[in-house]
């Protein structure tokens, strides 16, 4: 965690990249783990995405309370 906290104070442009690789990585995981679990569900294209995106809501309207 120290390294982190270093790397953003003297390399903020390294580190504000390396979260974006991590988010988006991460993005695509969640992605293919939800499209495996409702893959058989016939739902649309559109539907891991909902899934992710309304599961992400709700995790921070529970952190807001």
């Amino acid at each position: 965690m120290d390294y982190l906290r270093q790397l953003q104070a003297e390399r903020p442009l390294l580190f504000g990249l390396g979260m974006l690789v991590a988010f988006l990585v991460v993005f695509q995981v969640l992605l293919f783990v939800i499209q495996l679990i409702i893959g058989p569900f016939g739902l649309p294209s559109w539907a891991p995405i909902a899934v992710l995106v309304g599961g992400l809501i709700l995790i921070a309207r529970r952190q807001q309370r």
